[in-house]
């Protein structure tokens, strides 16, 4: 899989990476990630990227000329073209496993008031939020996404059993984990947990999950 990523703040985006799971899958060449200055493609002197909003108001609009050129310059055929904002679809588990089936994404984000609505119309595929709150800017939301995603690309994952078992991805939350020492602090571990009994363990696993969703997000039960 390919990304790229197009930003004003790349080195937002350095360790994050480098590290861990998605720092291992892109040495291995699982994923490859590059990252973009949407600043590299101004034209003018001041590498200028935003312009005040025509008919007024707060902030600054990210200007056409340099999105448009950034996206036609790493676009491929067929690749997918999303922008990550406030006002997207909400960006899903469901969404995160389709994405990765993706050989080639295309991520923009945006800063200050947003783009140009003719960016959104013309050169975006897919419009996608991680939250109802605004962040200083898209990056963040990127990387969610990107770690999210790269989580279903085979083979990224050591334990393939995690992604059948962890929160949402059967529209449960995660079960209660426990590890050594079985009893500490006076505080021991569920006794069926120890007894080596998978179908055991399975029923009191799934149990839990059920409690808890319906403790917690009692929404995600409707869609099982």
């Amino acid at each position: 899989m390919r990304i790229d990523v197009l930003t004003l703040f790349p080195a937002m985006l350095d360790g994050f990476l480098s590290e861990s799971i998605l720092g291992r899958a892109r040495e291995r060449g699982q994923v490859e990630v590059a990252v973009h200055n949407i600043r590299d493609w101004a034209t003018d002197k001041h590498r200028t990227t935003d312009d005040r909003p025509l008919g007024g108001g707060a902030g600054m609009v990210m200007k056409c000329e340099p999105i448009f050129a950034a996206i036609e310059a790493v676009q491929t055929p067929g690749c997918r073209r999303i922008y990550l904002t406030p006002d997207g679809v909400p960006f899903t588990a469901a969404r995160a496993e389709a994405l990765s089936h993706e050989s080639h994404l295309v991520f923009l984000s945006g800063h200050y008031e947003g783009i140009d609505q003719r960016i959104r119309d013309t050169v975006i595929d897919e419009e996608l939020s991680i939250g109802d709150y605004v962040l200083t800017n898209g990056t963040l939301a990127a990387a969610v996404v990107i770690d999210a995603l790269a989580r279903f690309v085979p083979g990224v994952l050591g334990e393939e059993k995690s992604l059948t078992h962890e929160s949402f991805t059967r529209c449960l939350l995660d079960f209660p984990q426990y590890t050594r020492p079985a009893t500490y602090r006076g505080m021991a571990a569920p006794e069926v947990l120890l007894s080596g009994n998978h179908t055991a363990i399975e029923k009191w696993r799934r149990e839990q999950q059920e409690r808890k969703t319906a403790r917690l997000r009692p929404d995600l039960l409707s869609k099982n």
